[in-house]
């Protein structure tokens, strides 16, 4: 899509924020929601949500139910409120500015933690809060920019904090540790080491009860369908392949690289195997389990996830949003219409719950949020 086409599209969309809450309900089995050109499950409805940002990234929720959003081409982050719980944007508020390409929030223990590309800051944040009080800190170093810049910071259920950061290539042997690899540190920043390695770009990284889930964007140039990207639960102290191996189907042992050629070939029999896999170079980036009772019983505890779109495959793939059953490795898709043949009209990269059990989606082409709902029919 030409930057002129996102602009005319993302103005025509602001322009129908208010009035397509009302017509932009689907009413058949997977038919499309004329308005907003996407198609989903029977009974969904898609609206505009929030509009106005540059490259919105991952989101976050405050202790008190307030969304916050990344900007990455802004370096801002902005906190979106709905304080009646309506359903409906009463305002967004410019929470910080002049952070480096800021990818991804978490909240805990008082502060707000952003995922610089070059580290992690945080800020001191009250319940409520919609401007910071004070300079971030940095807490932790991480390597900028690269090939994958974006970086992803989650809290487990110890209280630590795990941080992803990309490679800095497509096929290489990293120099820097810290790279393709999640690492865990305490909430200071302080004793970090290694967590799981051979993680070429896992963007998405989530906590669901125990478990730690992470999506992971698999190598290019290797073929329209090789390899298949990946999901998978992470371990402590394990390895997940790359640059050496990359998966070829769920729960099936990792493949030897040949292209890459380098490594030795037993090394793939110990890397962890993916728990679902998806279409090759569809490039899926946030995720969220569904955890409200506002969507049918089917889809709770499902993994959502968004998948951003392909550079290297033709025809493209991606572009659309997915489910994945974390149990039987099992996807379906959720929301298409982003891509119709070659032509794309909307990059999804990441999903949130609200209160009121809707998904927030944003667009990070079009710099706008979509909010998904559910009525029955």
């Amino acid at each position: 899509m030409t930057s002129n086409r996102r602009k005319r599209l993302s103005g025509l969309l602001l322009g129908l924020l208010g009035a397509l809450s009302a017509c932009a309900v689907v009413t058949g089995p997977q038919t499309a929601a004329p308005d907003l050109g996407l198609t989903l499950p029977a009974g969904f409805h898609a609206t505009l949500y929030a509009g106005g940002f540059k490259k919105p990234r991952l989101m976050a929720t405050a202790p008190n139910g307030d969304t916050f959003v990344a900007d990455a081409e802004t370096g801002e982050v902005i906190a979106l409120l709905d304080r009646n719980n309506d359903g409906q944007l009463d305002s967004q508020q410019v929470y910080a500015t002049g952070l480096n390409k800021p990818n991804s929030l978490a909240f805990h223990g008082g502060s707000l933690y952003v995922a610089n590309t070059d580290g992690i800051v945080r800020f001191p944040y009250a319940s409520g809060d919609v401007k910071a009080s004070a300079a971030p800190e940095q807490v932790v170093d991480l390597p900028g920019g690269g090939l994958h810049s974006s970086r992803t910071v989650v809290f487990g259920p110890d209280d630590h904090m795990y941080v992803a950061a990309g490679s800095d290539c497509n096929v290489c042997e990293e120099t820097d540790p810290k790279r393709a690899s999640v690492w865990v540190y305490n909430a200071d920043g302080k004793n970090g080491r290694p967590f799981a390695t051979g993680l070429r770009n896992a963007v998405g990284l989530e906590w669901f009860g125990d478990t730690f889930y992470a999506t992971v964007n698999g190598r290019d140039l290797a073929g329209n369908n090789t390899p298949p990207e990946s999901f998978y639960t992470l371990q402590d102290g394990k390895n997940y392949g790359w640059p050496y191996c990359y998966p070829v189907a769920r729960a099936a042992p990792q493949t030897w690289d040949k292209d890459f050629g380098k490594g030795d070939p037993g090394a793939c029999t110990a890397a962890q195997p993916a728990i679902a896999t998806t279409t090759a170079h569809s490039a899926p980036l946030g995720l969220a389990f569904y955890t409200g009772q506002a969507f049918p019983a089917a889809y709770r505890n499902k993994m959502f996830v968004a998948l951003h779109g392909s550079w290297n495959r033709f025809p493209p793939s991606g572009y659309k949003v997915i489910t994945v059953d974390p149990q039987t490795g099992e996807t379906a898709d959720f929301i298409t219409g982003f891509l119709n043949g070659v032509t794309t009209s909307g990059r999804p990269a990441d999903l949130q719950m609200t209160a009121d059990g809707a998904l927030l989606l944003t667009d990070d082409s079009n710099g706008l949020i979509y909010r998904i709902s559910y009525s029955a029919l």
